[in-house]
């Protein structure tokens, strides 16, 4: 690993700055860790410090927002050792933070981080971030997550977000509607993702090719190859074996539940939230809704109805917030099935379950990368430090 950075801080300079210069020599280095979730990538990114001059710029489409630190498993300053990190908890949580507003962000970061003779270090799970950062190419912005259908929803310009509303609230904007055109893009998304099923729908009409054809297309002759990068990269691809990385994200969700997981959850919960915007997407949040809905609709935390059926007031959810982070092992620990328990265990396993999901998606899409665009990935086990730190 120490041999693959070394080789590009050998010919990093301040002066090849220049991103769309054609020649190969001069564009800017940077070193990419990727991989999935739980394997490792910001522990190794921090161990770098202590042999070049780094600084790490996170790209985890979740831990950019502020809030639910646990739950997204931010690096805490401490754990940071000194080493400057960017874009690390700082974009509002209500906000969309599109892979076209990473680029946006990062490629100045970048500049001004070789302008310190540091290298820049990009850390993170969401490969269309990568893909749009180290690619020229991102004109189609109602295209740019297809890849990633099960994690976010970036939108467009103002027009595709009209377009959207109008979208939701039409019978042709249907999930089964998407099916008949693409059921490889129907099969992508949850069912009631309706910003996405309106995107998809949308670029269909406007171009009248399946979305996951024109995507493949679009992906295979422009922003994949590696002659298109706006940089040098390397590319470390962090990595464990499946059986090693479904225990660690098991034991891991268990670990952020004793370390305040479910009170996180708990301050932001909306019984009306929309899951498919900001840091709501993240998992972890959705997988809680029926235990909070059932726990407070239901009168355990001696709620105040508002006049709307099935609404509560502010003093209702701050008042049952406490009681349930006072309660909450409480509830796990009681001997028998009762509804809230059962509730809170299902969502607990359903978590882990998405989260192991996350990791077979995130390989794929990392193997995609080098066996169709010919990205130059060098590979670190992790399976052996892994099992030691959990076994």
């Amino acid at each position: 690993m120490d041999s693959a950075v070394e080789s590009e801080r050998e010919t990093q300079g301040v002066g090849a700055l220049n991103p769309s210069n054609g020649n190969e020599e001069e564009k800017a280095k940077v070193v990419v860790i990727m991989g999935p979730t739980g394997s490792g990538k910001s522990r190794l990114a921090i161990d770098l410090a202590t042999h070049f001059p780094i600084e790490i710029i996170n790209a985890d489409s979740m831990q950019v927002y502020q809030g639910l630190d646990v739950l997204t498993n931010k690096v805490s300053l401490n754990e940071q050792k000194g080493v400057p990190h960017h874009l690390l908890g700082t974009i509002s949580p209500n906000l969309e933070f599109t892979a076209k507003d990473f680029r946006d962000s990062v490629i100045p970061l970048i500049n001004d981080i070789l302008l310190r003779n540091c290298m820049p270090v990009i850390v993170g799970g969401t490969n269309y971030y990568i893909q749009a950062l180290v690619s020229a190419f991102l004109l189609d912005d109602s295209a740019e997550d297809m890849d990633e259908g099960c994690l976010s929803g970036p939108l467009g310009d103002e027009q595709t977000d009209k377009e959207l509303d109008f979208g939701r609230d039409s019978s042709d904007y249907s999930y089964d509607n998407l099916k008949d055109i693409d059921p490889v893009a129907a099969n992508r998304i949850h069912p009631n993702n309706h910003r996405k099923i309106s995107q998809y729908l949308n670029l269909y009409s406007r171009s009248g090719v399946p979305p996951s054809k024109l995507f493949q297309e679009k992906t295979s002759k422009n922003w994949g190859q590696v002659k298109n990068f706006r940089y040098n990269c390397c590319f470390v691809c962090v990595d464990a074996s499946l059986p090693v990385l479904d225990q660690y994200v098991e034991q891991r969700v268990d670990c952020m539940i004793e370390a305040g997981l479910l009170n996180e959850v708990f301050d932001i919960y909306n019984p009306n939230t929309d899951y498919t915007r900001g840091l709501r997407q993240a998992i972890g949040v959705r997988e809680f809704e029926n235990f909070l809905r059932d726990y407070f609709l239901e009168g355990r935390c001696d709620e105040e109805s508002d006049s709307t059926e099935g609404s509560l007031s502010l003093r209702s959810i701050n008042k049952g917030n406490k009681m349930l982070k006072e309660n909450i092992q409480v509830i796990l620990d009681t001997i028998g099935d009762n509804q809230p328990k059962i509730l809170l265990k299902e969502a607990i396993d359903r978590m882990k379950l998405n989260t192991r999901r996350l990791v077979r998606r995130q390989k794929r899409r990392i193997n995609r990368l080098q066996t169709l665009f010919g990205w130059n990935i060098h590979y670190v086990d992790a399976t052996e430090s892994i099992s030691c730190l959990w076994g």
